[in-house]
């Protein structure tokens, strides 16, 4: 019983810890299998090639698919928080990377899912320390979170916008292909009024073509706002987080240091101030 759980707890510091020398080298060799893994199911998606190794690739996605799956049933077994990883956001990550494999089986299309994997290459700011790149992602999901109620209403106010304007060209351009009816003259409107402009639908009267160019110039200002509000909440987390800021190590991890430090308390390394 007492070898078991040594045996445990070095695998939970091989597995979890990646600051350790052992863990690094784990999560080194888990980042290569992983982009090894999506490099072959990428060429596995090219007809021609998956003509000719089919066979080759696919049983390298099992051989893969099979070794995540082992190494997600340790991150479980060692845990000592089993249902705190497992519905963590690394841990829903991790079953993603694999379940499409399984679900394969039995429903071919989720084959391609398996793409997914890829996400858990996020890990790498983990394990190489980059701790100013995990800053600026909370930054900008704060500031998604915080405006995501703006956004929804101006959503809402141009899901309005495209519906009036397509029923304007629909009475408008009654005769031109691809104005027959309402939806069609919607969709028109969306990729009108987001500057994409396919092109494979266009009007031919002039009113329609007044319309148009009143829609186009309204677009450029539409882009603008949803950036507009993202952007001015990130300058006030920005301000805010200036205000109670505190310096964090690198190396220990500790972050309950005065903005005016300069080496930790803890470990002693310098400390270096995120822009």
């Amino acid at each position: 019983m007492q070898n078991k759980d040594i045996w445990k707890k070095r695998l939970y510091v091989i597995i979890f810890q990646a600051n350790t020398p052992a863990g690094r080298r784990f999560d080194i060799w888990l980042l290569l299998a992983i982009i090894c893994s999506i490099t072959v199911i990428l060429f596995d998606s090219i007809y021609s090639v998956h003509q000719r190794a089919g066979t080759y690739l696919k049983a390298f996605e099992w051989f893969f698919t099979i070794l995540f799956t082992i190494e997600y049933a340790l991150r479980i077994s060692v845990s000592p928080k089993k249902f705190h990883y497992v519905f963590s956001f690394f841990g829903i990550i991790d079953l993603l990377s694999i379940l499409p494999s399984f679900l394969s089986l039995f429903f071919p299309q989720f084959q391609f899912l398996m793409v997914l994997r890829s996400m858990r290459l996020l890990r790498i700011f983990k394990i190489f320390h980059m701790r100013s790149f995990l800053i600026a992602i909370f930054y900008i999901s704060e500031a998604l979170r915080n405006s995501y109620r703006k956004i929804i209403v101006f959503m809402l106010f141009i899901s309005l916008l495209v519906i009036i304007i397509g029923s304007l060209m629909n009475v408008i351009e009654s005769d031109t292909p691809g104005f027959e009816s309402i939806p069609n003259a919607i969709y028109w409107a969306v990729v009108t009024i987001t500057t994409v402009g396919y092109g494979d639908v266009s009007p031919v009267t002039p009113l329609g073509k007044f319309l148009s160019i009143i829609v186009m110039l309204c677009g450029y200002g539409i882009i603008a706002v949803p950036t507009g509000i993202v952007t001015s909440e990130l300058s006030k987390n920005r301000s805010k987080s200036k205000r109670n800021k505190r310096l964090t190590c690198n190396r220990c991890g500790q972050n309950d240091h005065y903005p005016d430090a300069r080496y930790c308390y803890t470990c002693g390394d310098r400390l270096i101030d995120d822009p």
